[in-house]
């Protein structure tokens, strides 16, 4: 796993701790450890790769905070590699963003992260061959009929 500031620090900052709290026992509960965990600054997504590849990692997590946008300059994103290594493609990543107070929280996003390392792993795939069906993680209310 590489956390890394991207281009918003404070997106790190404020949402990388409450979605590893979410994340790291979903992971624990499906039997995934985490190896290493390096903390970047001036990081880019690519630097995950070199860093996966290094360590020979089965699966590359990278936390980034994301360009800041009109409405949204604290929003974390997640990228997943399966097999990380330099020269992979945006085509080899998923990507989980919007982490931030009005879009995804910690625990939605850990569900999505969770799921897409599950199957990225048993499958051996992520990116465009690797389609989120994780649902949003929710229960849906079951009406009672009138």
């Amino acid at each position: 796993m590489v956390i890394g500031d991207g281009l918003s620090p404070t997106a790190v900052n404020s949402h990388a701790v409450n979605l590893l709290r979410n994340l790291v026992p979903r992971l624990a509960g499906d039997g995934i450890a985490i190896g290493h965990t390096v903390v970047a600054s001036g990081a880019r997504v690519a630097l995950g790769d070199e860093i996966g590849e290094i360590l020979a990692a089965r699966m590359m997590i990278m936390l980034i905070g994301e360009r800041p946008g009109l409405s949204a300059p604290d929003s974390l994103g997640v990228y997943l590699t399966f097999a990380p290594r330099i020269g992979c493609t945006d085509a080899e990543r998923n990507c989980v963003s919007n982490i931030h107070g009005a879009g995804l929280t910690g625990d939605q996003a850990a569900f999505k992260v969770a799921w897409l390392i599950r199957e990225g792993l048993k499958r051996q795939i992520t990116g465009v061959a690797l389609k989120d069906e994780s649902g949003d993680g929710t229960l849906q209310r079951i009406e009672k009929p009138v």
